[in-house]
């Protein structure tokens, strides 16, 4: 559960590639279509239909064949109403996943860009929401239980670009896919050097910090149960 085209990748797709290697199914779900991103002069009105033609092509790269987005919410408008906190929940009890992966609901001080968009913040505070409680109640959101959408308990929450994180996966392998995946978001990233610079800079400073050996390359997390 993201907010942009292209949250996913740059935070985790080397992990997401491995959980596709050992066969766990993976889906994603997009809040916006990422509307205010770019960084040319394409008409506004084309970047959503480019945005998500991306970030299937993305997914495709890692692996994933699911790719759903929501309809009626805007890049840089987004904040934790009730109702994409009624979304996500739908799409939680529609998928029915053991394990959700979203971006973190806290602030990073130390790092306003990325990490700490309001747009983030608030996708990971509405999907936090959406966990608990309302997926699992069956009081909340009731219009969902009429639809035939029963209540869901999601076990495990990874959160994405987070402070402090507690758990780190070594993606040195499947680092070429998650390349890969970013190059496919051309209309964010082709002023950007991805294969050096600074992602593997801070990839390997990650991996350097959770005592892995020189020159690996890692993502990091902090996850938690549920229950």
């Amino acid at each position: 559960m993201f907010a942009h085209p292209d949250d996913i990748d740059f935070g985790s797709a080397g992990t997401v590639a491995g959980w596709v290697d050992t066969g766990i199914d993976v889906a994603y779900l997009i809040v916006t279509r990422g509307d205010a991103g770019g960084f040319d002069d394409t008409p506004r009105d084309q970047i959503p239909a480019i945005r998500e033609s991306e970030q299937r092509a993305a997914a495709a790269a890692i692996g994933v064949k699911q790719v759903d987005f929501l309809d009626g919410y805007q890049d840089g408008r987004l904040t934790p109403t009730f109702e994409l906190r009624r979304d996500i929940s739908a799409a939680i009890r529609r998928f029915r996943p053991d394990r959700i992966l979203t971006s973190s609901p806290l602030r990073r001080w130390e790092r306003l860009s990325g990490p700490s968009h309001p747009d983030h913040l608030a996708v990971g505070e509405a999907t936090t929401c959406a966990i608990y409680p309302d997926s699992r109640n069956p009081f909340a959101h009731p219009e969902l239980l009429e639809a035939g959408l029963e209540p869901w308990v999601v076990r495990e929450v990874w959160y994405s670009g987070g402070p402090n994180p507690d758990h780190t996966v070594d993606v040195t392998e499947v680092f070429p896919r998650k390349i890969a995946a970013l190059r496919a978001h051309a209309s964010q990233t082709a002023h950007l050097d991805l294969d050096g610079g600074w992602l593997r800079d801070r990839m390997v400073a990650t991996a350097e910090l959770a005592g892995l050996p020189a020159g690996r390359l890692a993502e990091a997390f902090t996850v938690l149960r549920t229950e």
